[in-house]
């Protein structure tokens, strides 16, 4: 994360919401100097609500109707925290996490969207599929059409709760989907919507309400009008009446609910638990907290929980959350009361409706809607260049830094993160002489006699917009030589640059950096014993690891022995997937599956290796896969087989390397190309590319007896290494340059 101006103000945004993907453009338009955006959501990407009922009637892909968070935040300039906000600490202004350490902020904004009201039904929560979070639905919507899809004569009834806007149009596109699917079966299709009223869409005029009664009817659904639910069973609907009806999947659309923890952290909510906030869009509790979209209620103007709304209030947001955070008065803002909806009938049609006027279902009117919708996901899809013109002055002075020693970050900063951090005390490990508990110009270990010691450092920019993450991708990357040596790691120092800020944010860095870094660390049982941090222009971090082993276990690269196998443990593509996320060209998906490869420690498998006879190994990482492979070829003197198709790619990998997007190292590496006996037919290979490209935190690359290797994989995939592979086999060395033979 390039940091041009000190660090003097964290803006932390909650939830990926319409309004916050709006802001995030603009502040990516304008940016504000000083100032840390930090996005805090459950998933990289986030779903556009006005396309969502077309995915379900088969009309768009997942992408299209999807904002990638992570695109989206790198054009910002924003770390992207991928986790659950379960709280909000307002006294010391933190917001608390489900997984991570917490995040401190100085103006904070909410917008998590709300979910169905499900807690006063028995049942509803373990049998029925809630309508949000949106990302739930969609996996086991995408799961039972697939089981529809394999058996499409098979009998399906479904079940609605809840008839309002969003369950009538939900009903009407799923069974549009699955009357497509079943074909000359739609016969066997069943349609059930529950909805305790005498009429449907409560909220919308007397004429919408009675056409869609009307359409409902045509098509066949069954409608069960004042009919309250009291029970959800497995495959069964209960109502109060006494109704029971078989249902194979049920959907609940109920009206919206908000989470507990928003009042529980003493904000101001209204009776369902959403947060008041006044014509600013700011908390009438607490003026640094800020909320839109559908967890918001506007005192003075309350409105339905509509996307509509949350579009609307994207721009007034992002005014008022930089006038916040310049001192500046906020601007008020009055949303219309009157609005056009147009909402999708399932068979690419739709109806229109304003206040008490309304007309369809049209074809045209789809078109229209398709063409709104699609404009406004276009906005995030083709995202402006920014210009230096847009930034703005910064409010705050730069100051002198000093370079060398006089760089590194002060002694009570350390002092305060240490004491934040949690890790084993000196007691638990009796041969760490002298630690952190007790700091001294170096740190002392005590090395039990026979047994060889391994040292190993590593150092790099941090990759990512997330220090807690990266800390963990170091660490793993850093303590990836010691298990390449079948070594056990012992301690460890750090090395850390945390980019200039004040020096509340230069905590707030070095303690979600650590934090990172000493959960990797107290997986392995090796503790951080000291270290040594400056400031700079950048985050970047890295770790000096020692570790201990029996020489006569030691794995060494020249262990290589003609007949064996090779086994890699990881995909490859790091390198590339990240010179593409630069350039704004990668899906947040594909870094998802890089980074989850990336957190996956080396450990089991180096352990693993041992277990089944490994005699080389290696791990993967700047010099590609081709690169530590020859190292290995060479010091033990013989050649190799290389299966170029079974070598594990990372998702986007390959995309990316067509579209010529390589990381840096990339061409360095391709020097390597030489020991390669036939690389000319390789390159019309799509996987050749990719014996080049730079791992971080990659693999290791082990050679073994064939008869264990089938064993080895199948222990590989117990321990969670999905992606491992046998790649190739050894051979006896004929021609010095010939080192490596790739099989196509």
């Amino acid at each position: 994360m390039q940091a041009s101006h000190p660090i003097v103000k964290d803006l932390v945004l909650i939830g990926g919401g319409h309004s916050h993907a709006i802001a995030l453009r603009m502040f990516g338009m304008k940016p504000l100097p000083g100032v840390r955006i930090t996005l805090i959501s459950e998933a990289s990407d986030t779903p556009y609500s006005g396309m969502l009922p077309g995915h379900v009637a088969g009309f768009y892909s997942r992408e299209e109707c999807h904002i990638d968070l992570r695109r989206l935040a790198q054009f910002a300039q924003a770390q992207l925290y991928i986790d659950q906000a379960i709280g909000l600490d307002l006294e010391n202004k933190q917001v608390i996490c489900a997984h991570r350490p917490p995040v401190a902020f100085d103006v904070v904004s909410l917008d998590i969207g709300s979910t169905p009201a499900t807690v006063s039904v028995p049942g509803a929560t373990e049998y029925a599929i809630a309508a949000k979070p949106i990302s739930k639905l969609l996996a086991q919507w995408d799961q039972f059409v697939e089981n529809v899809k394999q058996n499409p004569q098979q009998s399906v009834r479904i079940g609605v709760v809840g008839g309002g806007a969003g369950g009538v149009e939900l009903t009407l596109s799923l069974q549009s989907h699955l009357q497509k699917i079943l074909a000359q079966h739609s016969s066997n299709l069943e349609i059930h919507l529950f909805h305790r009223d005498a009429e449907l869409m409560p909220s919308y005029n007397k004429w919408v309400r009675h056409r869609f009664q009307e359409i409902l009817q045509q098509r066949k659904v069954q409608l069960h009008l004042q009919e309250t639910v009291s029970e959800v069973q497995p495959h069964k609907v209960v109502c109060e009446s006494g109704l029971k009806v078989e249902c194979d999947r049920i959907f609940w659309v109920t009206q919206a609910s908000a989470p507990k923890w928003l009042r529980e952290s003493g904000l101001a909510t209204d009776a369902d638990g959403f947060v008041q906030v006044n014509n600013n869009l700011q908390s009438i509790s607490h003026p640094q907290v800020f909320a839109a979209g559908d967890v918001a209620t506007m005192v003075d103007h309350p409105r339905p929980k509509a996307g509509v709304f949350a579009v609307r209030q994207g721009k007034p947001l992002f005014e008022n959350l930089q006038r916040s955070l310049l001192e500046k008065p906020l601007k008020p803002y009055k949303p219309q009361k009157q609005y056009l909806s147009l909402i999708g009938t399932g068979d690419g049609k739709a109806i229109a409706t304003r206040g008490s006027f309304g007309f369809g279902p049209l074809q045209l009117l789809w078109r229209w809607k398709d063409w709104i919708d699609r404009r406004f996901m276009q906005r995030f899809d083709d995202l402006p260049e920014m210009t230096s013109e847009d930034a703005l002055s910064s409010p705050h002075s730069a100051t002198m830094r000093c370079a060398g020693c006089g760089s590194k970050v002060g002694s009570t900063v350390l002092a305060r993160v240490l004491q934040r951090i949690e890790q084993p005390l000196k007691g638990d490990r009796p041969d760490i002489l002298i630690g952190l508990d007790a700091p001294d110009d170096a740190a002392v270990v005590q090395v039990p006699a026979n047994l060889a010691m391994v040292h190993t450092i590593d150092y790099f920019r941090a990759l990512i917009n997330d220090p807690y993450l990266f800390g963990q991708i170091s660490a793993n990357h850093c303590l990836s030589d010691i298990f390449a040596m079948g070594a056990v790691p012992q301690s460890a120092l750090a090395i850390a640059t945390i980019p200039y800020a004040l020096e509340a944010k230069v905590i707030e860095t070095l303690f979600q950096l650590l934090s990172g870094a000493i959960k990797v660390l107290a997986q392995a049982n090796t503790p951080l014993v000291g270290g040594h941090t400056t400031e700079g222009a950048e985050l970047a971090f890295g770790l000096s690891c020692n570790g201990l082993v029996h020489p006569d276990k030691l794995l060494r690269k020249s262990g290589m022995e003609p007949s064996q196998v090779l086994i890699l443990t990881k995909a490859l593509g790091t390198g590339t997937l990240f010179a593409a996320q630069m350039r704004q060209k990668a899906r947040g998906k594909w870094i998802d599956s890089a980074i989850a490869s990336m957190l996956l420690s080396n450990a089991a498998a180096a352990t693993c290796f041992l277990e089944h006879g490994a005699t080389a190994c290696t791990d993967i990482t700047g010099f590609g896969l081709l690169g530590h492979l020859i190292e290995m070829v060479r010091a033990s003197r013989v050649a190799v087989e290389l299966h170029l198709p079974a070598i594990p790619v990372l998702d986007g990998a390959i995309a990316t390397t067509q579209q010529g997007i390589f990381s840096s190292l990339h061409p360095e590496n391709l020097r390597f190309s030489r020991y390669v006996s036939n690389p000319t037919a390789a390159e019309t290979c799509q996987h050749y590319p990719l014996l080049f490209d730079p791992q971080t935190s990659g693999g290791l690359l082990a050679a073994l007896p064939q008869q264990k290797a089938n064993d080895c994989l199948a222990a590989l995939q117990k321990l969670g290494y999905s992606d491992c592979q046998m790649i190739g086999e050894v051979k006896e060395l004929v021609e010095e340059l010939n080192l490596v033979t790739l099989v196509l």
